[in-house]
C-alpha cells in the first residue's frame, strides 16, 4: 500500500503527541528509572524518523522548506535503531523536551 502525506503527517503528529504524553511530568531521572518508558519513547522516535523518510521520498521540497532539520531527525532515528547501543538518556531525554514540541508544532 502506497504511503500517503497526510497518513504520514498523522503518524508524526501522533507519535510525538504520545511521546509527550508519555514523558508528562517527569524529568530526567524518572525517564532513567524507567525502562518501559525509554522503550516507548524510542519506538515513537523510530516512528517519527521513519515517517520523515518516507516524506522525503514523496515531497522533498516541502519537506524541506516546513522542517530544515529532518535529515538530522532521520539520523538519530537510525542512531536508534542501528546504534542503539550508543545512545544515552540524556540525549533521548534532551530529544523529548527541546524537539519533540518544535517539530509537532511543524507539523
Amino acid at each position: 500500500m502506497p504511503h500517503s502525506v497526510r497518513k504520514l503527517l498523522l503518524d508524526l503528529t501522533l507519535a510525538c503527541t504520545e511521546t509527550s504524553e508519555f514523558c508528562a511530568g517527569k524529568d530526567l531521572a524518572a525517564f532513567q528509572a524507567d525502562r518501559v518508558l525509554q522503550l516507548a519513547v524510542e519506538r515513537q522516535f523510530e516512528i517519527i524518523g521513519e515517517a520523515l523518510a518516507r516524506l522525503e521520498r514523496l515531497d522533498p521540497a516541502n519537506l524541506a522548506q516546513k522542517i530544515p532539520e529532518y535529515r538530522q531527525i532521520i539520523g538519530f532515528r537510525n542512531l536508534i535503531a542501528h546504534g542503539y547501543d550508543t545512545i544515552d538518556d540524556a540525549s533521548l531525554w534532551d530529544f523529548v523536551v527541546n524537539r519533540v514540541p518544535d517539530l509537532l508544532e511543524k507539523v
